[in-house]
């Protein structure tokens, strides 16, 4: 199946729920803050209490090298526990020279398995170029971004456009084998309409709804009439839904609302 066709199958209506897979110990329900592999336990109550809303999971890479080998293999087992009709997105931001992002793209798609990994634009093409080898894996490439802090280069003109737009025109010139989308921000739904109009109908990766400030009422205004592939990252206000004996059933209610909300 190329990854076309997988974007597709976990994600037929535009808006598609995805939740990120971002442990952190402290938070978790004191269980699993006990538990031989924290990370991995946490994370596998989240999937099977979550999975019949979701369409993608995207573990953030930080959270699993922060605890050294063992976090990473705590990262692979939980990767390999994910339905395989779901997406899976490693959010690494890699980006990096030719050879080094060979080197990445190995570690990626071939250790991790996973479908897709966020890369950033900010090497050019040559640093992106070695993760779109095969047509069943691909990128997200860094467009504009959720955090306060994306204005200080990404919405900077230079050549009489937005940076973003060079990076969105760019992702587009890569797309030869289907398997190039973009990160864009649900905390700036107001520039998100002048991206669509340059994407060329390339899949999404939405972050920002939730804890960073993103409305999905404003994302679905923006994205109204749009209807190619859209997945709406949503990390906190899901995998942290509460710290009670009731998790996994808050859990499950959390992503049930926001899947609602994102459909409705």
């Amino acid at each position: 199946m190329t990854l076309k066709d997988k974007i597709g199958a976990c994600c037929p209506q535009g808006l598609g729920l995805c939740v990120g897979l971002d442990p952190v110990i402290a938070k978790m329900p004191e269980k699993y803050q006990t538990a031989l592999s924290p990370l991995l336990e946490f994370n596998l109550s989240i999937i099977e209490a979550s999975a019949p809303y979701v369409c993608a999971y995207k573990p953030n890479i930080a959270f699993y090298e922060a605890h050294g080998s063992k976090g990473w293999d705590q990262l692979k087992k939980t990767i390999e526990a994910i339905p395989d009709d779901k997406l899976v997105i490693v959010d690494a931001k890699r980006g990096d020279i030719g050879n080094t992002a060979q080197a990445y793209a190995i570690a990626m798609f071939n250790e991790l398995k996973a479908d897709m990994v966020t890369v950033s634009p900010y090497l050019g093409k040559d640093s992106l170029i070695p993760f779109l080898n095969e047509n069943d894996k691909g990128i997200f490439v860094l467009a504009l971004t959720s955090n306060p802090g994306s204005a200080d280069i990404q919405e900077l003109t230079v050549a009489g456009s937005h940076v973003y737009s060079h990076v969105v025109k760019m992702a587009v010139s890569l797309n030869h084998n289907q398997n190039v989308g973009l990160v864009v921000g649900a905390t700036k739904p107001e520039i998100l309409q002048e991206i669509l109009e340059i994407s060329d109908g390339l899949p999404l990766l939405i972050p920002g709804i939730g804890a960073q400030g993103g409305s999905v009422y404003a994302l679905k205004s923006a994205l109204e009439g749009y209807s190619n592939p859209a997945f709406v990252n949503v990390s906190r206000k899901i995998i942290f839904a509460s710290q009670s004996d009731s998790h996994e059933g808050d859990v499950r209610e959390s992503a049930m609302k926001i899947s609602d909300e994102l459909a409705g």
